[in-house]
């Protein structure tokens, strides 16, 4: 492993511990070459992904490209980031175990609706309103007015 300040390959690991319920380990490193300190993740991968935008241009998937779409919509709300984690695991998991290695972005746009429908309902209508392009007033009426039959326990 590269060391992030220094460009060394010389680092060594310090601690490791398994972390989000055994779905990632958490290395502790220290870097030889300028003894900095730094923390690497290492997460099963089942396949390559590679998202197809709307306009047909392809780009490998980004994980934190997703949490980063997330981050505008919970923005100030008092969710546990251990529940944003699993989310952002959950949707990873279930883009792996579709069989496919193109994932359009409308999947991934339509996973992640579902998902915070479950978390956050104002974290949701947040969401929708830029995924859904809302122009005016009128299109978060209708869209909130379908939100009466969600639980958000």
């Amino acid at each position: 492993m590269h060391c992030p300040f220094c460009g060394t390959e010389d680092t060594q690991v310090k601690d490791s511990r398994p972390t989000e319920e055994g779905a990632a380990i958490r290395r502790r490193r220290a870097c030889n070459g300028c003894g900095a300190r730094f923390t690497t993740f290492e997460r099963v991968q089942l396949r390559e992904l590679t998202v197809v935008k709307q306009n047909g241009k392809r780009e490998p998937f980004d994980r934190d490209k997703l949490a980063r779409s997330l981050n505008p919509s919970l923005r100030k709300r008092q969710v546990d980031p251990e529940r944003v984690e699993r989310l952002i695991n959950s949707i990873i998991r279930r883009l792996e175990s579709s069989g496919e290695s193109d994932v359009k972005s409308k999947r991934i746009g339509e996973l992640v609706m579902d998902g915070l429908s479950t978390l956050d309902s104002v974290a949701y209508v947040r969401f929708a309103s830029v995924y859904r392009n809302f122009r005016e007033a009128r299109d978060f009426e209708d869209f909130v007015g379908t939100l009466g039959d969600l639980d958000y326990n």
